[in-house]
């Protein structure tokens, strides 16, 4: 235990912090976590309360840039249909809570987590099965086009309600964001460490080792007798299940799954995080997820005067985050953690002195 804390000393800090962080914010702001009481029941109003949102919604975007880089990152395999596993999640929840309303609620969820886990779990493996054969951009394509599948089948599907989508109603009220948000926040923080913990022992492991030697080198990873594919979907396989998890917190928040979960727009946001949090690195994409959607929040209402000159950042946001992205690779080329990883080990190198 000691030596857990000396060697991830940061991690442990900001994992205190996010424990902490509706009452930091009730403690600058004054606004109660669990929001204002009206009659029995309280109501969701507050900055506590809207921070616990916005930071719900960072976790499930961190839990689907961690499953991501898990592939891309860590594994080598770029797929361009990493939303099909993030929507499905929040779409299968919305179709049990709209089945099956009769049953008890917790029951419901319990079954919906299960169905969940097991169904884009089986679909990874299948995807994996059918396309991991192909390299390159030849897989990202055919992984582009069973996701925009996907989306083009809910959208279209009369039982999910078109364009529209479904709304969740039958939450248990341990669960829902209107009226339980705080524990919503911690359900969401709890699955965000769960996921980083299970692919830093994953990726640390001997199979992560055999990861990471497919990511530079897949040809020598077979030539010592290494099972190439195998590997590759397992890789595949959690990291869908996982993105699920991701999935079915943003549905929660929303009460809702829209076809917009499923969309392409959703895999590039998670591509363009992890190149920008830094590829390969545990701690990156979090940051990725983490920084570019605080960002928007706290700039999608912004408007600078300069002089005569009026600029609306939110009108703007897509072309801003353009320049983010050009300017972090330009000025980070290995990502944030990663540039700042290899500094810190030429620096150490340089430093060490020579026997």
């Amino acid at each position: 235990m000691v030596d857990s804390l000396r060697k991830n000393w940061l991690e442990w800090i900001v994992l205190l912090i996010l424990l902490a962080f509706p009452f930091i914010v009730q403690a600058i702001t004054g606004d109660s976590p669990f929001g204002v009481p009206r009659g029995d029941r309280m109501m969701m109003r507050g900055q506590s309360v809207l921070w616990q949102a916005n930071m719900i919604r960072v976790f499930s975007l961190a839990i689907l840039v961690m499953s991501y880089n898990l592939m891309f990152g860590f594994t080598g395999v770029i797929s361009f249909g990493h939303a099909l596993f993030f929507g499905l999640g929040g779409y299968i929840l919305a179709m049990m809570a709209d089945e099956y309303v009769a049953l008890d609620p917790n029951l419901v969820l319990l079954i919906s987590v299960i169905v969940v886990l097991v169904v884009n779990g089986v679909l990874g493996f299948l995807i994996g099965i059918v396309s991991l054969r192909l390299r390159g951009v030849y897989f990202a394509i055919f992984t582009l086009a069973i996701a925009e599948m996907g989306w083009l089948f809910f959208r279209g599907f009369g039982r999910t309600n078109g364009e529209d989508g479904l709304n969740i109603s039958h939450l248990p009220l341990w669960i829902d964001p209107s009226r339980n948000r705080i524990m919503v926040y911690y359900i969401a923080l709890a699955l965000f460490v769960m996921t980083f913990v299970i692919i830093k022992q994953l990726v640390n492991s001997p199979t992560g080792t055999v990861f990471k030697a497919i990511r530079e080198n897949e040809e020598r990873a077979q030539a010592i007798g290494y099972d190439t594919l195998r590997y590759k979907l397992l890789s595949i396989t959690v990291a869908g299940m996982l993105a699920s998890l991701g999935g079915m917190l943003f549905a929660i928040l929303d009460k809702a799954a829209r076809p917009e979960i499923l969309g392409v727009g959703i895999t590039v946001d998670a591509l363009l995080m992890t190149i920008i949090g830094g590829v390969g690195t545990f701690i990156g994409p979090v940051i990725g997820a983490g920084s570019l959607y605080i960002l928007d929040v706290l700039f999608r209402d912004a408007v600078f005067t300069i002089g005569t000159f009026e600029i609306n950042i939110g009108e703007q946001w897509l072309l801003i985050l353009g320049f983010i992205f050009i300017l972090v690779v330009l000025v980070f080329p290995y990502g944030m953690v990663g540039t700042w990883d290899r500094l810190k080990h030429r620096l150490q190198s340089r430093n060490k002195p020579n026997v």
